[in-house]
């Protein structure tokens, strides 16, 4: 059996709802105004006959030769006796039968009737009757009936459906106007999805336009123009981060591909161990560029492995007992700098800035390690050109060099600082480019929060700069 859900629409819904409650509180309404003015009717014409009947009694004490009680307010006046004769009636109700065969009880002397009869020449009509009982009248105990006509109000259900009719009305123009006020009030989301459907049709370039009526509406339209921005920029950056992916993964395979079809077109034309080494070496690069794409896509991914507790000092000086270097390394290193996170990822941090100081450095590294107010500090810093202050955030944008050939040559992919960046905000912390304080050259600084569970070390805190244990190394790369 099929169940009516009721209508689908916000305006069908709030029109149906709004109608449903008008029609409970105007139903309640009408009940209680008819109840009232019926009983306020009703009061009215029996107070009425009530006063006409005590009247009538006074005149029937005084007695009545010819049976006719004399008229005053109230014109159907009538006496019956027991055995239900009219002993005396007002000129009205002359010949007619009792109007009312009621009498009250033994401990009451009043009764109130509210009969239908047939009146000569008006034919059926309804009264209120109030009957008052006389036992010591000159006729001996009878009642005195004094009778007025209903009014139309009490006499059918005019009022009732006068009440239903104005009702029926009234709930006709508050669903109208119900109706007329909500489609108006959702004609600026009818016209956010037309929008809408033309940025899907013809791209995210496209924004809302914003009301000038600075309604509620307003501030939804600007969070959705902001996230098309969002939206957009994303697209934007995969769409060139895919070209420079491929541009980058091609530039080796086409390498290899090139130098195995040589060694097969002429096999004894060329060593082919130095062949082999070469190829060797574009196999590396690619592997290279594949490892930063896996990690790039892992952080993008929301990957948060289990933080635990990290020296920095330690982690620093294990990198560089493993790390040769073609240059001389100056080490400033505070102990019990501790963070919390993930040490493979914070060692691919040190590395990649170390790789990128190697390349650029003229002819010493300095790695500082120490801590300033509720941040540990790594600095890395080498004696190179220096980056300049306008290319110092692009530098860590996705594949970006500021010497291509240089880079490539080195064996840089560009995704090294893009990697470390992600890596220090993914740990709650910065990384940016500066200046060497002294002299030429580039300061890349790692700020990372503390871990709550480390005592600061003494003069541990303040400038980010006060020497603490300093080593020195001086190694060759080999190869």
């Amino acid at each position: 059996m099929a169940v009516w859900r009721g209508p689908r629409s916000l305006q069908g819904r709030a029109t149906l709802i709004t109608v449903l409650i008008f029609a409970l509180v105007l139903g309640i309404g009408a009940l209680a105004t008819s109840a009232g003015l019926r009983y306020k009717a009703l009061g009215a014409v029996t107070d009425g006959a009530s006063r006409a009947a005590r009247v009538a009694v006074r005149e029937v004490h005084r007695g009545m030769p010819d049976g006719t009680v004399p008229t005053n307010a109230v014109g159907w006046l009538q006496v019956v006796d027991r055995a239900g004769r009219v002993v005396a009636a007002s000129p009205m109700m002359r010949g007619m039968p009792p109007i009312s065969r009621m009498w009250p009880g033994p401990d009451d002397t009043r009764v109130v009737d509210d009969p239908c009869v047939t009146v000569p020449g008006a034919g059926r009509t309804c009264f209120v009757v109030v009957g008052l009982q006389d036992r010591s009248s000159p006729y001996g105990d009878v009642m005195v009936y004094a009778a007025e006509r209903k009014p139309p109000l009490l006499a059918g259900h005019t009022l009732e459906g006068a009440l239903t009719a104005f009702c029926l009305i009234l709930l006709g123009l508050v669903g109208w106007g119900t109706w007329c006020l909500v489609g108006r009030a959702l004609e600026p989301v009818r016209r956010m999805r037309a929008e809408m459907a033309e940025i899907a049709a013809s791209g995210l370039s496209h924004r809302i336009a914003v009301p000038a009526s600075g309604s509620e509406l307003n501030t939804l339209i600007e969070s959705i123009n902001g996230t098309l921005d969002r939206l957009e920029h994303a697209r934007e950056m995969e769409r060139r981060f895919a070209s420079d992916a491929s541009h980058e993964l091609r530039t080796p395979l086409t390498g290899l591909r090139t130098k195995l079809e040589l060694a097969l077109a002429d096999p004894e034309a060329e060593d082919s161990a130095l062949t082999m080494r070469s190829a060797l070496k574009d196999a590396e690069r690619l592997q290279a560029v594949i490892d930063d794409l896996l990690t790039l896509a892992r952080l993008d991914a929301g990957a948060r492995p289990e933080p635990r507790r990290v020296d920095l000092a330690e982690l620093v000086t294990g990198e560089m007992e493993q790390r040769p270097s073609r240059h001389e390394v100056l080490m400033r290193l505070h102990p019990g700098v501790v963070v919390r996170g993930d040490r493979l990822q914070l060692s691919r941090v040190l590395t990649n800035l170390l790789a990128n100081a190697e390349r650029h450095a003229a002819g010493m590294i300095e790695v500082n390690v120490c801590q300033n107010g509720d941040d540990a500090v790594l600095e890395v810093v080498d004696d190179g050109q220096g980056v300049p202050e306008a290319d110092r955030e692009r530098i860590f944008q996705r594949f970006t060099r500021l010497d291509t050939a240089r880079s490539r040559e080195a064996g840089g992919t560009g995704l090294g600082l893009s990697i470390a960046r992600d890596i220090a905000t993914a740990h709650g912390g910065t990384l940016y480019a500066t200046d060497r304080l002294r002299g030429e050259g580039a300061r890349f600084v790692l700020r990372l929060p503390l871990s709550g569970d480390v005592e600061t070390p003494p003069g541990g805190t303040g400038d980010a700069h006060r020497p603490g244990k300093t080593e020195k190394t001086g190694r060759t790369r080999q190869g």
